[in-house]
């Protein structure tokens, strides 16, 4: 395979779960995947808009997962419809880049009802003899969030951050350990603007710096 197939086969998978149409991480992960699309020109971009994404809640027929697809009746494969084509979009990806305000503390809705449909035994972890074994590796991960104030490490504020280790702990429960935050503090300041500038200008290293070898995210 030569380096341009190689290219052409290059997926970013750009999640979105704000509830605003014109918010802070909407307009940072759209800059992210034009960077992105810059170092990758016949790469494809696959966008998912989690606020106009119909994800049923989880409820007593989620059970169908533990059956084998032989046992599954029509109705059991029409619940875990979303959930299969979600899970194929993620795992066809590259690189994935999730934009996530705080609300409350911690993640949209959206993206705790897609959360609830991709972690799936046998798709996207499974249990071993020395405990859970994420399934989905290889992928570099970029989570850009805005935040009303700051939440730094060491900070009275920082208890009160169920965002990031969230993220964390669950992406990583699936395999997704290769995980970079980029937040954007403070935004329901004056100098809102400042934080949001420099969070932009982190972008294009981070879509380079992260690759192996130096190659481009």
């Amino acid at each position: 395979m030569n380096s341009l197939d190689e290219e052409v086969q290059m997926k970013l998978l750009q999640i979105d779960s704000s509830a605003r149409t014109s918010s802070v991480t909407r307009r940072l992960t759209a800059k992210f995947a034009e960077e992105w699309r810059k170092n990758h020109p016949d790469g494809e971009v696959i966008q998912r808009d989690l606020s106009a994404t119909a994800i049923p809640l989880i409820t007593d027929a989620w059970g169908a997962t533990y059956l084998e697809d032989s046992q599954l009746t029509l109705a059991q494969r029409s619940y875990l419809s979303t959930s299969d084509a979600l899970i194929e979009e993620l795992a066809a990806a590259d690189a994935v880049v999730i934009g996530s305000p705080m609300y409350n503390f911690s993640i949209p809705s959206s993206l705790k009802a897609w959360i609830d449909q991709i972690v799936r035994l046998g798709k996207t972890v499974s249990y071993a003899p020395n405990g859970p074994q994420g399934l989905l590796t290889s992928k570099r991960i970029v989570v850009i969030t805005s935040r009303g104030s700051a939440y730094e490490k060491g900070s009275a504020r920082e208890a009160f951050d169920f965002q990031e280790p969230y993220l964390r702990h669950i992406l990583g429960f699936i395999g997704l350990t290769e995980v970079t935050f980029i937040h954007v503090e403070n935004q329901a300041r004056e100098e809102a603007a400042v934080f949001f500038a420099a969070a932009a200008e982190r972008i294009g290293g981070i879509v380079i710096d992260q690759s192996p070898q130096g190659v481009a995210l």
